[in-house]
C-alpha cells in the first residue's frame, strides 16, 4: 500500500517514515504545501497523512484539493491543535481520521489499515473472492485453503488488482503504485511483466483460476465477471 506523509517537521517525518517502511508500506514524504500539491496531482497514493500546520500554506487546503479533483484517497489529518474546530472542519471537508501529536506510531498504523481496509475491502479482515482468500494484515494468501507464498512485491500487485477489479490497469499505473516516485527514472516497465508473470504461475499452480487478463496495447485486467 502507497501512503504520502506530509509533515514540515524533518524528524518526526523521517520516524514516521521509517516505521511504515519498516511495516511494508510505500512510503513517500513532503515537507512543504508545494510539493504536497504536486505529489498528489502526479502520483495515487492508497492514503494521505497531511499536517494542517505547513510552512507555505494550510494543510486543510490540500483536502479540500483532493475531493476538488475527486482523487480517490483515504486521508488522516495529523496536527499539533487539540482543537474540535480543526477536527470538524477536517472531517467536514472530507478526511476520514484526525489524530493529534503526540501520537504512538502503532496508532497511526492501525488508523491507516482501518481505512484502507473500509475504503476498498469494506472493512472486512479478510478478502474473499472465490477460491481465493486473503488476510491482508498478515500478508497470508490461501488458494483452496492452501497457503501461496507471494513476494512482497506480488502481494502488492494481487491487492492492487483486486482493489480494481475489472478495471484495465496500464504498466505505468501497475510501476507507479508498486514503486511511487522512484519510477520516474526508470528506462522501460519491462519488468512488471515479470512480477504478473511470476503471480499468474502460483496462483495456477495452487490451483487457481487464470483471472490476469493481458489487454493488448494498455495493460491488464483482473476479470472477475
Amino acid at each position: 500500500m502507497k501512503i504520502l506523509l506530509i509533515e514540515d517537521e524533518k524528524e518526526l517525518s523521517s520516524t514516521i517514515e521509517a516505521y511504515l517502511t519498516k511495516g511494508k508500506y510505500l512510503c513517500e514524504t513532503a515537507l512543504t504545501y508545494q510539493s504536497a500539491l504536486e505529489k498528489i496531482h502526479m502520483y495515487k497514493y492508497d492514503c494521505v497523512i497531511v499536517d494542517i500546520t505547513l510552512p507555505d500554506g494550510n494543510g486543510l487546503n490540500i483536502i479540500r484539493e483532493l475531493k476538488e479533483e475527486q482523487i480517490d484517497t483515504g486521508i488522516i489529518i495529523i496536527s499539533a491543535k487539540n482543537s474540535l474546530d480543526d477536527k470538524i472542519d477536517g472531517l467536514n471537508i472530507g478526511a476520514d481520521d484526525y489524530i493529534t501529536k503526540p501520537f504512538h506510531l502503532s496508532e497511526l498504523n492501525a488508523r491507516i489499515k482501518s481505512i484502507i481496509r473500509r475504503r476498498n475491502f469494506g472493512g472486512t479482515n479478510e478478502v474473499i473472492l472465490n477460491e481465493i482468500r486473503i488476510f491482508p494484515e498478515q500478508m497470508q494468501v490461501f488458494i483452496y485453503e492452501k497457503e501461496t507464498i507471494l513476494t512482497k512485491k506480488e502481494f502488492d500487485l494481487l491487492m492492487f488488482f483486486l482493489s480494481n477489479k475489472n478495471r484495465v490497469l496500464t504498466k505505468e499505473s501497475i510501476a507507479e503504485h508498486l514503486w511511487g516516485e522512484e519510477m520516474d527514472m526508470a528506462d522501460s516497465y519491462d519488468f512488471i511483466y515479470t512480477h504478473i508473470k511470476n503471480l499468474r504461475k502460483k496462483m495456477i499452480e495452487n490451483g487457481g483460476h487464470d483471472y490476469i487478463q493481458t489487454i493488448y496495447g494498455m495493460g491488464y485486467k483482473f476479470l472477475t465477471a
